[in-house]
């Protein structure tokens, strides 16, 4: 049995760094980010709004969320699942980022009690250096 000091430990629990910037009194932002945390990820948030980091991330305001994020070199807008950010990180498409814009109710950070059993269908997009986009997942209602 390998004990937890060995470097094959370390590397098996080495968590993605990820930076946040949201409101400082968005609920749905902090839900979103203890699921990335709950996935794998560690989050730097900056509790001093998006609208900068999104420009600067180059995110069109057309996928506007209430959080933008940064990993990997790329950017992720709204409330995507980290199952699509490891995704995304693993095939490295020529992209901005990954986007679900608004804040739509089902998805990761808008999915607690407060929403009941309640899952609107969305798509997760694929941001091209163009600006356009493409589904890169979708989430049915069921």
């Amino acid at each position: 049995m390998l004990a937890l000091s060995t470097p094959f430990a370390s590397r098996a629990q080495a968590r993605t760094a990820m930076e946040v910037w949201k409101g400082p009194k968005c609920g749905c932002c902090k839900d979103w980010v203890t699921h990335m945390e709950k996935n794998g990820f560690s989050v730097r948030v900056h509790d001093d709004g998006n609208t900068d980091a999104r420009e600067r991330l180059k995110v069109p305001i057309a996928f506007g969320s209430c959080h933008t994020a940064s990993v990997g070199g790329y950017a992720i807008e709204g409330h995507v699942p980290a199952a699509d950010v490891r995704r995304l990180l693993k095939e490295r498409p020529d992209a901005v980022g990954l986007a679900v814009p608004g804040m739509l109710i089902g998805s990761p950070g808008m999915d607690g009690p407060a929403y009941g059993k309640r899952k609107d269908p969305y798509d997760v997009l694929l941001i091209g250096a163009d600006g356009r986009s493409s589904v890169f997942s979708r989430y049915s209602s069921k």
